[in-house]
């Protein structure tokens, strides 16, 4: 008699525990065991249409929503730290946020991203950092390419990756070491191919047309982030609307040999002032990156810092920066960093290298919309080379660089959440 009362008592323990603890918290600070997972899980959260509050600066950005079943279950799948809180706790944590002691406050997710990559349908043979961390944090996305832009299929997206693209027409620079290699002829051929298609009797215009396809998409409230060569091509592409900067090895005529006095760069989103590189047997396209040569560090002191923000006041670089730690280890791309003095004065900046005067990671407003550049090509792989195998990230779970990736996914889905008084 006295066994089945203890267990009925059990089970009105437990029954009342679960109806109690109606919240689940997910630390994003250094107890977290898959840092990059957690965000797959906000994402998979919202597409159930449950909200997710982001406590921006609270232990690294944690995320809280409410309590189901179902979502513990998930949480357990994918290995990804949580606690199980009441709503009195849940409380607690907000009432600390709103503090304005305190440098914190919650951003309510509340839809998820539509998400696209840009990127050709050819293999190549490199890694793409985004799509590596997408598909390893369960976060659904489309390829796209020309063909998808040209016929205005972009705007049914709310976010857009490019990653080691060339909007120049210059085959990414790669004549010099690769002009004979198979996937170097094929990936030619394909962006000659399509710019026939669309009526441009160079690659470069093609280009150029998709570089303002994507500038349309940002100006009417559209999300863009790039890495490594995307980053300054897009730029340099914006500015030499009109002009031939394409050596005659790119497009079979020589450049303009007053394109640089021609720039305009009124119409670019990051950088202005600077110089292309006019040599087409160089593996570089202007001096807005610092290069190998100029960096002058070894790889166990190259690092950058992240700029702490006001959660209350700037919450939009606060988002884009949150991590677990301010230092981040550096990493190479074919644009690796930017030089400070080519960046617009409106730009913010969220991430650099003071020692060496070199930004990583920037972010600006274009119209109604936001764009992200980040620096490098692959955040744990310090030196990727053409044919290297991918990183694996099951090896680096809580891995801050690719962290700032995960940030811009989630940052459309955010809207500030109204403090109770």
């Amino acid at each position: 008699m006295f066994k089945k009362a203890l267990l009925s008592l059990f089970i009105i323990l437990g029954t009342s525990y679960h109806a109690y603890c109606s919240y689940l918290f997910l630390p994003m600070d250094e107890k977290q065991t898959n840092h990059l997972k957690s965000y797959g899980i906000a994402y998979w959260i919202l597409q159930n249409d449950i909200e997710v509050d982001w406590l921006l600066n609270y232990r690294g950005g944690s995320f809280m929503f409410k309590y189901y079943q179902q979502f513990e279950n998930e949480l357990i799948i994918r290995g990804v730290k949580y606690d199980v809180i009441s709503d009195a706790q849940a409380n607690a944590i907000i009432k600390q946020i709103a503090s304005p002691s305190s440098n914190t406050d919650v951003m309510k997710l509340e839809k998820f991203p539509k998400i696209a990559v840009y990127s050709p349908k050819s293999k190549l043979p490199w890694d793409d950092a985004v799509t590596m961390v997408l598909t390893y944090a369960e976060i659904p996305y489309d390829v796209i390419f020309d063909d998808e832009l040209m016929t205005d299929e972009l705007p049914e997206y709310d976010w857009l990756h490019l990653h080691h693209e060339d909007f120049t027409g210059q085959y990414g620079k790669f004549y010099r070491s690769y002009r004979y290699m198979p996937w170097y002829i094929d990936q030619q051929k394909e962006f000659e191919d399509l710019a026939r298609k669309y009526g441009f009797n160079k690659v470069s215009h093609l280009k150029l047309a998709v570089a303002k396809k994507i500038r349309e998409f940002v100006s009417g409230g559209g999300f863009l982030f790039a890495m490594c060569s995307a980053t300054d091509t897009y730029d340099i592409a914006l500015a030499a609307d009109g002009i031939d900067i394409c050596d005659n090895v790119y497009d079979g005529d020589p450049m303009d040999p007053n394109a640089q006095s021609k720039l305009d760069f009124t119409g670019t989103f990051a950088f202005e002032n600077f110089t292309i590189d006019r040599n087409p047997m160089n593996y570089e396209y202007s001096n807005i990156d610092n290069q190998s040569f100029e960096r002058k560090v070894k790889q166990e002191n190259d690092f950058f810092k992240l700029f702490e923000f006001s959660a209350k006041w700037d919450p939009v670089p606060t988002m884009l920066t949150q991590n677990h730690t301010r230092v981040i280890k550096g990493f190479y791309g074919q644009t690796t960093g930017y030089k400070k003095k080519f960046i617009k004065p409106d730009v913010v900046i969220m991430g650099e290298n003071k020692d060496m005067n070199e930004v990583k990671y920037i972010h600006g407003v274009f119209g109604k919309g936001f764009w992200t550049f980040y620096g490098g090509h692959d955040p744990e792989d310090y030196q990727h080379l053409v044919g290297e195998e991918p990183t694996d990230l099951k090896i680096h779970p809580n891995s801050p660089g690719y962290r700032l990736i995960l940030n811009n996914i989630l940052f459309p889905a955010a809207k500030k959440k109204k403090q109770k008084t």
